[in-house]
């Protein structure tokens, strides 16, 4: 069982399955263990099985197999209206005939709470999301982004222990929806409420994450908090899916201890960090970020040679596009700041990194 963030654990799948047409596995005997208070998300590709995993969690699915427990309780027999958990949709999901106020009252009301108790958590949800002053406008009377805080307050009206959020985000522009992140992480740190998240957008996990849990072909690939996540990755999918990276393909031809030596297909070598990568004379992929690439001299230790093909100015850096023993795909962001010498297409120059920054993968 993957373990929770913290010691008290709320959410809890175990050995659970799930297939549409009984022969295809879409979530594939997940265990995960996801603490009180914790905001994990779930990332991957379309069809990866996440947000197979989050209706599961809310009841619109049925596991095939395998237990989902909340609080404690097991849970795959409770109709989804009795779990008492929020839920963000990305089409925001709110009633068009309703006013601000009517939608976020609905769910009080069904569950029988006064009136004047009613009124106090509308305007505290309205408030706690900078919407108070829209309480009597209808839906269609806001904008994309007042009707997603809409949704946000409608969520956590109720005082939900957890709340789930499907892409509630997608709908956005680039800087609403950047904007949005930073708000929806500030009311989970203020609430304290666990936040189970979904998204395929790596930078929208990284920056709103406790933990991210990576998912492909119904398998959680890594489980981590962010910063491990990015800098540790545990092989090929979740360097490649979690922002940019270099790789670098050929054969370990040598292993001393937890050093690797790759050799590229015209013969070159370099050394990288053996982390999951099979033996002696079996392929790997070398994963490496362009930001932990530098620009050396060839008597550096271990210095790789490169040949400029493309350079495009980007303000704060310029980003290099170089083929590097045969890979002509490898980017390298260099610094646009005193002290770094121009490049010029065609010209050949010698790149060098931290070994550790250099990690030998499987083939996935």
């Amino acid at each position: 069982m993957t373990s929770g963030q913290n010691g008290d654990t709320f959410v809890e799948f175990e050995r659970v399955q799930k297939s549409y047409d009984g022969e295809v596995l879409v979530v594939k005997d997940l265990n995960l263990s996801i603490g009180k208070g914790e905001f994990l998300t779930m990332l991957g590709p379309s069809g990866s099985g996440k947000t197979t995993c989050l209706m599961m969690l809310a009841g619109f699915e049925t596991a095939t197999h395998g237990d989902i427990r909340l609080g404690g309780r097991e849970i795959n027999n409770i109709p989804p209206h009795k779990r008492g958990i929020g839920m963000v949709f990305q089409n925001y999901a709110l009633f068009p005939h309703m006013s601000v106020n009517e939608n976020l009252a609905f769910p009080l009301q069904v569950r029988g709470l006064s009136k004047s108790e009613t009124e106090s958590k509308v305007k505290r949800a309205l408030d706690m999301v900078q919407m108070g002053e829209f309480g009597n406008r209808r839906p269609a009377q806001l904008s994309g982004g007042q009707q997603q805080r809409i949704a946000v307050a409608r969520a956590l009206v109720f005082d939900p222990e957890l709340v789930l959020m499907d892409e509630p985000l997608g709908a956005l522009d680039k800087q609403l929806r950047e904007q949005m992140q930073y708000e929806i992480k500030h009311i989970h740190e203020n609430l304290g409420v666990t936040v189970v998240y979904v998204t395929h957008d790596q930078s929208e996990a990284l920056t709103m994450s406790d933990r991210i849990a990576v998912f492909n072909d119904g398998v959680i690939q890594q489980l981590a908090d962010p910063e491990t996540l990015y800098e540790r990755p545990e092989n090929s999918f979740c360097a490649q899916f979690i922002g940019e990276n270099n790789k670098l393909g050929g054969k370990i031809v040598g292993i001393d201890g937890d050093t690797a030596t790759v050799e590229f297909d015209d013969g070159a070598t370099c050394k990288a960090l053996a982390v999951n990568c099979g033996g002696v004379g079996e392929r790997s992929l070398l994963s490496i970020r362009p930001e932990r690439v530098a620009i050396g001299n060839s008597d550096t230790p271990d210095a790789i040679s490169a040949r400029v093909l493309e350079l495009i100015y980007l303000g704060d850096h310029i980003r290099c596009r170089m083929d590097v023993h045969g890979h002509n795909e490898f980017i390298v962001k260099v610094p646009n700041a005193a002290g770094h010498a121009r490049l010029n297409v065609g010209e050949t120059v010698h790149l060098t990194w931290e070994r550790e920054d250099c990690r030998a993968l499987d083939l996935i």
